[in-house]
This record gives structure tokens, C-alpha cells and sequence, in this order.
């Protein structure tokens, strides 16, 4: 397993001054707490000027709705996003993986479609896996497309589903065929790119710890899918849903997410140093060097065309034990009399929210799994 860091763009520095004028001038009236939320925050406005600036789908072809440009540039435009806690989640999951397997797997209409709309960030989409009962299990999910005359019809059900309420599509992983006996439980699998709005589904939210209600159940009751809902090959699901956790797993959203409290942390302390605090910080920005790099190196690997699954899950678990533990980090080198309300209201958000982060694209136990099988421990 090897971390080899890509060349740095050469237009890095002149897109990050873009970014940084553009992110002061939209957020401008961004909260403490809107901050904190990071790229759980949805906001179609500032979606929708983030893809009035070709910031979306930026490495997709230019007939599609791209800007041609690379993933390296990309991820200069997520550090950017994440680092002053913009609300992204309206064109995240569609940007970050369901854009990127449409273009990979889909079909040309599905594509001209699609692909447009979530680069101008009018398209939200959401990831449609976890089921009840099922666990992180994933192959033990029990909702059916069956064939009918004029398609398929969808029946069952899926939870924890982030934005499902806000979202226009579902990238929806259902068995198609039963699973061969004494086979693999992974074959029978299939994709649909399924549009929320049609009959037959119902999407319940779930109130978190926080008071939120990003997560949701979605109930799918005789759904008619047309024939091209299908995505990619038939039976081919698994492969395909595994391969785009690679872009889901591996990015700065895996350890920025606590990062806007890190910069107004370190302007407290600045204010009013506290004993220690010097090192404390420089234990916390070296790990951040660290996670840095072994994300660019993921990303240039995935620029090249590589799979890296078990170098994203490596980057996803050691990233989330980082952003986890920062707010508390923070909270112990602070005097709460030198703290800002702001500052306070960030870190009262990231107490409630931060045991979710390990928790979205999949499990640290499963993620660790899959690294102890790639050392062959397992």
C-alpha cells in the first residue's frame, strides 16, 4: 500500500484566491452553526452559484455540463468549500459519486439527462443502500425490481438515506435476480437511477441526537421504473456500488469536516494563549498534513484511472478519528470565558454531530475489515 503525493496543479494558487474572494463574499451570513454542519448543510442557492462558476462536475466533459479540467483541481475546490464550512450538500453526492458513475455506466440519454443538471446544481441526488434490518450488511438487502411489461417495479424499503426528503434522485442498489444457491450473495444485484417524485414513495425523515433530519427512510410501494432507470448491467450492481466508494470514502470531506472550528480555535488561542496549547496544535495540523497528502495521493489514483478501496478506507477511518476528536481536543485547550458565542455554538453543533461522521460511508468496523483482509490478516 503505497501514498505517493500527485503534482500539484498549476493553476492551484490563482483557483484558490478565486475560491477564497467568491466563499467571503457568499458567506458573508453564514451562522456558527452552518459552518460547523460543513458539507451536511444543503442550500440549492449556493449550490446553484457554485455551478454558475463551472465548479461542479469540473472534471466532466464539456457536452455534459464539465469544465474538462482535473481531479486534482477538484479537490482544490473542495479544501476551499470545507476549510469556510459552505453549505454543499444540495450538489455533493452528485458532484462526489452518482455524477461520476452516470458518466462511467450510464447510457448517453441517461447522461445528457442527467449530467447537466447536477453541474449547474438544480439536480440533488442521494445514495440509496442501507436497509432496515440488514446492518452494514449490504448484501443481505431485501428490496426488488422485478420485470414487468413496460419495465421494472420497485418494492421495499431503505434508511439512513442522507437527503432523500431534498433530493431529486436516488442511485437505488436492489436484487433483480435471487442469489445463486451455495453462490455468492452479492450476484442478482442491480442499480436504478430513481426519481423521487414518481408514485409509490414515501420518504419519512429521522430526527437525530442534533435535532436534525438529514437522515431518512424511504418506502418504495409498487414503483414503476421504465426500462433505461436501469444503471449500468444487470446483476452487475455490487461491483459497480463498490467501485464509487473510492470517491465516496477518500476525499478532504473525510477529515475537514470539523475544520472551520479549527481556525476559529486557533484565532481564540491566538487571542489568549493557554499553556500547552503549542503543542496540542501542532499535533492537530500535523495530523492534518498527513490525512492531506494521503488524500491528494488517493485522488491522483483515482485520476489515473486506479481503484484504491482500500487505501479510501484507510483514509476514511484514520480521518475520522481526527475530525472526531478535534471539537474535544479544542474544548479542552479553551478557557470558555476567552471563547466567542460563535466559537461555542460551533462546538456545541460538532459535540452533537461528530459521532455521525464515522458512521456515513459505511462503518469504521466494516472499513477496517477491509484493510485487515487487504494485509491478509483476516
Amino acid at each position: 500500500m503505497r501514498f505517493d503525493l500527485p503534482d500539484t496543479p498549476r493553476d492551484s494558487e490563482a483557483l484558490r484566491a478565486e475560491l477564497r474572494a467568491f466563499l467571503a463574499e457568499a458567506g458573508r451570513d453564514w451562522s456558527a452553526a452552518t459552518r460547523a454542519r460543513s458539507w451536511m448543510g444543503f442550500d440549492r442557492g449556493f449550490s446553484r452559484a457554485v455551478g454558475a462558476r463551472g465548479w461542479i462536475g469540473m472534471t466532466w466533459p464539456r457536452r455534459y455540463g464539465g469544465q474538462e479540467r482535473g481531479s486534482l483541481e477538484r479537490i482544490v475546490v473542495l479544501e476551499e468549500m470545507l476549510a469556510a464550512g459552505a453549505p454543499v450538500g444540495a450538489h455533493w453526492i452528485g458532484d462526489r459519486q452518482s455524477g461520476p458513475l452516470i458518466l462511467r455506466l450510464g447510457t448517453e440519454e441517461q447522461r445528457l439527462r442527467i449530467l447537466p443538471g447536477i453541474a449547474r446544481g438544480e439536480l440533488a441526488f442521494c445514495i440509496g443502500l442501507s436497509e432496515p434490518d440488514a446492518g452494514s450488511d449490504l448484501a443481505a438487502l431485501r428490496t426488488k425490481a422485478e420485470r414487468s411489461e413496460d419495465g421494472w417495479v420497485l418494492n421495499g424499503r431503505k434508511i439512513w438515506t442522507t437527503f432523500a426528503h431534498k433530493s431529486d434522485y436516488m442511485i437505488a442498489l436492489v436484487r433483480t435476480s435471487p442469489a445463486p444457491e451455495g453462490g455468492s450473495r452479492h450476484a442478482g444485484l442491480s442499480q436504478f437511477l430513481v426519481d423521487l417524485t414518481l408514485p409509490g414513495i414515501t420518504i419519512r425523515p429521522i430526527r437525530d441526537l442534533a435535532g436534525e433530519d438529514s437522515f431518512n427512510e424511504v418506502t418504495f410501494d409498487e414503483v414503476r421504473l421504465r426500462p433505461d432507470d436501469l444503471l449500468g448491467q444487470e446483476g452487475a450492481g455490487w461491483a459497480q456500488a463498490t467501485s464509487e466508494l473510492g470517491f465516496e470514502r477518500s476525499g478532504p470531506d473525510r477529515y475537514l469536516s470539523s475544520f472551520p472550528a479549527l481556525t476559529a480555535g486557533l484565532d481564540a488561542l491566538t487571542a489568549a494563549p493557554q499553556p500547552g496549547a503549542e503543542v496540542a496544535i501542532g499535533r492537530m495540523v500535523a495530523r492534518l498534513a498527513t490525512l492531506r497528502g494521503m488524500s491528494l495521493s488517493v485522488g491522483g489514483m483515482l485520476e489515473r484511472g486506479e481503484s484504491p478501496q482500500v487505501e479510501a478506507a484507510l483514509v476514511k477511518d484514520a480521518g475520522n478519528l481526527f475530525e472526531q476528536a478535534l471539537p474535544e481536543q479544542l474544548r479542552n485547550l479553551l478557557d470558555p470565558g476567552d471563547s466567542s458565542p460563535q466559537l461555542r455554538e460551533m462546538l456545541g453543533v460538532l459535540a452533537q454531530l461528530a459521532p455521525t461522521f464515522s458512521l456515513r460511508g459505511g462503518t469504521r468496523e466494516i472499513l477496517r475489515g477491509i484493510i485487515a483482509r487487504d494485509l491478509g490478516l483476516r
